[in-house]
């Protein structure tokens, strides 16, 4: 595969699944210390990652979840937020002056905190009450992230005994290191393939449903739109027709991620719809790749985990087809803003 250390991407979420246990018995801890909700309050593209998570928790549990962003919660506060919070914050560099900012606010509201970094030994991971490290960088954080928050959901969970059931589901992804690099490997022709059809398309409308929108709206943004200053639309399956369609016609590109939780019939509505109009309808179905082991109901679980392994394969090869490293930026973090 194109550049790309296979042993590294497998240690990396290796690390991120042997934090499941480590993380489980910290939020436990918070829930019997009296936490009585959760934030998710990231800043930047990794907060996006960590909104699968949110998801699960709004669906599947009655404990109060809040996703604010980090700079928003700052200026406008929320009433919710006090002693009896658990705030979590995932950062690849551990610098990010947002989330900093953010913890600090949370901290200084009596609330707890707990942060996943990518970076060991930074303000995000001293400044903490609780920090789980695991080395990460821009490749493998996507995995990284969305495995981590999805085990503080699943611990709230365990704790209240709702469902999934721990120890069936986290069996499961204990599976994934291995088989997320084997759907890197089946997708590779593939995505040399798109990456040298849309090299010179600089124009997408990004969509999905369920917890895979997102994955589609972290692409398009933090990747297609700041890695490669492509413009994009993300809109979410069910927006799509409230307007977004209007622009669709012969050429336009759409971007489709299909996941397998309750937001597939979304998708389905929007493959349907699109070729009747328009020649370049492009989907990225996670069903497409096999995950030995793994239930239907974990699937749909780690379906962004999945389309993200997928979608690292189309980023390094878009780099190359298109003459633009992925680290290549005009304004973020060389500017003052």
């Amino acid at each position: 595969m194109l550049n790309i250390s296979e042993l590294h991407h497998i240690d990396v979420q290796t690390g991120a699944v042997a934090l499941a246990g480590e993380i489980r018995s910290a939020v436990h801890a918070a829930l019997a210390d009296g936490v009585q909700n959760v934030f998710f309050a990231s800043a930047g593209g990794v907060a996006f990652l960590s909104l699968p998570a949110v998801k699960l928790l709004q669906e599947r549990s009655t404990f109060p979840v809040y996703a604010p962003r980090a700079a928003e919660l700052i200026e406008n506060g929320n009433v919710n937020l006090g002693p009896e919070s658990l705030v979590v914050f995932t950062s690849v560099s551990g610098t990010t002056k947002e989330a900093i900012a953010a913890l600090e606010y949370a901290r200084a509201k009596g609330a707890r905190t707990l942060t996943l970094v990518g970076t060991a030994e930074t303000p995000l991971a001293t400044l903490a009450d609780v920090s789980f490290f695991n080395e990460t960088a821009d490749d493998t954080s996507s995995e990284n992230f969305l495995l981590q928050t999805l085990f503080v959901a699943l611990a709230i969970i365990d704790y209240r005994g709702e469902s999934p059931d721990w120890d069936t589901t986290l069996a499961e992804i204990q599976l994934l290191p291995n088989a997320l690099v084997e759907v890197k490997r089946s997708f590779e022709d593939r995505a040399a393939a798109l990456a040298e059809e849309i090299k010179d398309e600089q124009n997408h409308i990004i969509t999905s449903a369920g917890n895979t929108w997102f994955e589609a709206w972290y692409y398009g943004m933090c990747i297609l739109e700041e890695m490669q200053w492509v413009w994009t639309r993300p809109v979410h399956a069910s927006d799509f027709f409230h307007g977004t369609l209007e622009l669709v016609e012969d050429n336009v590109s759409v971007l489709l991620l299909k996941g397998e939780d309750g937001g597939r019939a979304l998708e389905d509505r929007v493959e349907a719809f699109v070729p009747r109009f328009s020649s370049k309808l492009r989907v990225i179905d996670s069903r497409d790749f096999e995950l030995p082991g793994v239930s239907a109901e974990t699937r749909a679980l780690v379906a962004p985990v999945v389309l993200a392994a997928a979608l690292e394969r189309l980023s390094a090869h878009l780099e190359v087809v298109r003459d633009h490293p992925l680290t290549t930026r005009r304004y973020y973090k060389r500017v003052s803003y």
